[in-house]
């Protein structure tokens, strides 16, 4: 029995070095870390931070409660992907929870103390989870849901009351 759960537990820690698909079979492209299905209508909720200022690992992607904004850090700036300030959240759900300072999913290669989701590949990138035209079928989006809008190719940020696109 002990022999059955140390392969379990050794399969589980090689799976998450690897490549990782959510809501479907596996990644096909070799370039990518992360990958969500594109099935059905949902986002990726970036973690709620009330205080930003202990963070400094650049690539970081937070939902801002201070400023209801979507924000990711870059040479030490926080740069705002929202545009529109009129963001909110109700953050009542986490008000009575204690944060988990260990808690922490790493794919790729640990090496970083920062972040809860760490992609820490260096020659693999996370897809994030592509909708069409989230803005009309995701029904009841979270403040600070992501999604790749398939339809205008664009990067599309909800920060609780709007929609903002991100076209490259």
């Amino acid at each position: 029995m002990n022999k059955i759960i140390l392969s379990i537990t050794l399969f589980c820690a090689i799976s998450v070095n690897a490549q990782v698909a959510i809501g479907k079979e596996s990644v096909a492209n070799p370039s990518v870390s992360l990958e969500f299905a594109t099935t059905e209508n949902r986002g990726l909720v970036l973690p709620y931070v009330e205080d930003n200022s202990g963070i400094s690992e650049n690539g970081t992607i937070i939902y801002d409660t201070a400023d209801h904004k979507v924000k990711y850090l870059k040479g030490g700036s926080w740069f705002d992907l929202s545009v529109d300030t009129t963001g909110n959240a109700d953050l009542s759900l986490q008000a009575t929870k204690t944060e988990k300072t260990g808690a922490k999913v790493s794919i790729g290669t640990p090496t970083s103390t920062d972040g809860i989701l760490v992609l820490e590949d260096n020659n693999k990138a996370m897809i994030l989870p592509k909708v069409a035209s989230p803005h009309l079928n995701i029904i009841n989006p979270s403040a600070g849901m992501m999604v790749y809008d398939i339809t205008a190719r664009q990067l599309a940020v909800f920060n609780g009351t709007v929609w903002s696109f991100w076209k490259p």
